[in-house]
């Protein structure tokens, strides 16, 4: 038996043990293989709960839709608006802090009114490492992180979810669109809608690993270099869209896309 497969049941065997749950659902990667497993451990006992609030993409809110349905889990959408904390409109450091507590808030609540144990989330042993301020907020209000507890990795995740046969097991990570702002500029609806509108025309250029850093009236653009040509080869096009939300002024970054850039 491989390390893999030993911690995928060790895993089981835990979520066995919760006896019910809420898994927090964003329908990445490391939710959908906590909700299918879940399911699988716990059947009806088990619910994913999505947050549709505006710092999520309307494309990953009916990704996320179409992944529950796959896997078989009842799926719960509530209403979300990280706008009412004000701490988290003003875009400190530790944004994440406040967003996730708001999130362990609202989940907790329907946890109890379900009368279902534990509420759980996706994190994974890799992303503990680094600048997480979320991971504490949600260790403080007792939600679980069942991957990173029994040391499945990223890619490890993903080898579980291929094994799932789950159709999102390459899908690229995603972060919520507040994270496309720099710290300490205050978030607004008018630039998370920006950000959403700009990648999603960029998704239909065929990026398949984009980020569009806000900074003002001007849009960054991350990708991976090898895909440089589809932004360099539409660049009227991708002016033109731009300006229409807004940015006056659009620039490549040479770096090429990577994760936690703002950091």
């Amino acid at each position: 038996m491989g390390v893999v497969e030993l911690k995928q049941r060790r895993l089981e065997r835990l979520l066995k043990d919760l006896g019910s749950a809420v898994v927090a659902f964003s329908g990445g990667v490391d939710s959908s293989v906590l909700a299918a497993l879940a399911y699988l451990v716990l059947k009806n006992r088990a619910v994913a709960v999505t947050l549709d609030s505006e710092t999520m993409p309307r494309s990953e809110l009916l990704a996320a839709r179409r992944l529950a349905r796959t896997v078989g889990i009842r799926h719960v959408v509530l209403r979300h608006d990280e706008f009412l904390d004000r701490k988290f409109v003003k875009n400190p450091r530790n944004r994440c802090y406040y967003c996730k507590r708001m999130l362990a808030k609202v989940l907790k609540k329907y946890a109890l009114k379900s009368k279902l144990n534990f509420v759980l989330e996706g994190t994974n042993a890799t992303e503990l490492k680094g600048h997480r301020p979320g991971a504490l907020a949600l260790k403080q209000s007792g939600v679980l992180s069942p991957l990173a507890s029994v040391g499945l990795s990223k890619d490890e995740v993903r080898q579980v979810a291929k094994k799932l046969k789950l159709p999102n097991f390459n899908k690229p990570s995603m972060a919520c669109l507040s994270s496309r702002i720099p710290y300490g500029v205050e978030i607004t609806r008018r630039d998370l809608s920006r950000v959403e509108g700009a990648e999603s025309f960029l998704k239909k250029l065929g990026l398949s690993q984009v980020r569009v850093r806000c900074f003002g009236s001007i849009a960054v653009i991350e990708t991976l270099p090898e895909e440089f040509h589809l932004v360099c080869g539409n660049s009227l096009k991708v002016r033109k869209r731009f300006m229409s939300l807004g940015f006056k002024r659009t620039a490549l970054d040479l770096n090429g896309y990577r994760t936690g850039s703002m950091n």
